[in-house]
């Protein structure tokens, strides 16, 4: 419990040196977060689902 609340809130809790290392820890684990789900792609318009709905209706119309 004391790991995550370190991680989530020690750059505004601690001060000096301790809030760095926080920091640094939390990027750490967020790029190793992401290098585990590298093989997913994402998509490059995330809104190209909404984008061509609307097209669809407005041909409706």
């Amino acid at each position: 419990m004391a790991f995550i609340l370190f991680i989530t809130v020690g750059d505004q809790v601690l001060p000096g040196a301790l809030g760095k290392s926080s920091t640094q820890t939390r990027i750490a684990l967020n790029n190793f977060a992401i290098d585990l789900f590298s093989n997913i792609k994402r998509p490059k318009n995330p809104n190209t689902r909404t984008d061509k709905a609307l097209k669809d209706l407005e041909q409706k119309r």
